[in-house]
């Protein structure tokens, strides 16, 4: 009798021993098969990133970045991209505000979110003395070279989401953004071709009582560190140039950029091309622009 509940306790023994071991295969055949599903999502995302000279191919990017960053919250080279492929969308082909501003929101707050929840950066965070309403921005402005893409394109989505805002909006928002930024510019000031001159060009036209004279500096930096980035060229003007009823030099700098060959540096054709359209469509508003 002992004898045979012996062996019961063994058969029951091994039948939780393969079970166990089949919920183990099945578990991991699910984390390969999800890896590999994630994988792919990146790949089709940066394969149609690269051809976001067609604006249906930037669309498709932002489908598929968006699905594996549903999984994929912490990966930086994903959180970069999509943020940055979400600001293209936003300002190159979305007409309507509402979802224009959609997308600089969520743009924005995928690059915070994968800085927030970065363990090198809650590594900062929890060696800066401030308060907790100013830890963040503390460890801002101290964070590492490797934050740079992330905090660019956090700032950058913040500020255009930001520009049709009230100025209270903006002004609530003005120390978090210049902390960021000129973290970016001190360690890296030409990032993106120019863009944290670029970046601050735009953000003293839209912040009240600064002296507009800082956007001018700053474009004219961007405009001779990349001059054959348009964006440099058509942000002066669409801002800086607008902001201070430069007229004849709105004019100018817009027909200047229809004129340079977009494909003069092959890093930033698809922008430069896009940027000649943004030109465009401003020189045909100018009459509105300039009541």
């Amino acid at each position: 009798m002992r004898t045979n509940y012996n062996n019961f306790l063994f058969i029951i023994f091994i039948y939780i021993l393969i079970t166990n071991l089949a919920c183990f295969n099945q578990s991991n055949e699910l984390e390969i098969a999800q890896s590999k599903n994630i994988e792919f999502l990146i790949n089709k995302g940066k394969s149609f990133w690269e051809q976001r000279s067609d604006s249906n191919a930037v669309k498709k990017a932002n489908y598929f970045f968006g699905q594996a960053i549903k999984v994929e919250k912490n990966n930086i080279e994903l959180s970069t991209l999509y943020s940055q492929s979400l600001f293209f969308e936003a300002l190159f082909l979305e007409k309507n505000q509402d979802k224009k501003d959609s997308l600089l929101f969520k743009g924005s707050q995928v690059a915070k979110n994968s800085i927030l929840n970065d363990n090198n950066f809650n590594t900062i965070l929890n060696k800066t003395d401030s308060d907790s309403n100013f830890k963040i921005i503390s460890a801002l402005s101290i964070a590492d070279r490797e934050f740079i893409p992330r905090m660019y394109w956090w700032a950058t989505n913040k500020l255009w989401y930001l520009n049709n805002k009230p100025a209270i909006e903006r002004v609530n928002q003005r120390e978090l953004l210049e902390v960021i930024m000129h973290r970016v510019i001190t360690l890296e000031p030409e990032y993106l071709f120019g863009g944290p001159f670029r970046f601050f060009g735009v953000f003293y036209t839209r912040i009240p009582g600064i002296d507009i004279s800082q956007s001018k500096i700053y474009f004219e930096k961007a405009i001779k560190s990349y001059p054959d980035y348009l964006g440099n060229r058509v942000q002066m003007a669409e801002f800086y140039h607008q902001k201070t009823e430069n007229r004849d030099l709105f004019q100018k700098q817009l027909k200047l950029v229809l004129n340079i060959d977009p494909t003069i540096n092959p890093k930033v054709i698809p922008e430069n091309i896009f940027y000649q359209h943004r030109a465009s469509n401003l020189l045909d508003q100018e009459q509105i622009l300039f009541e």
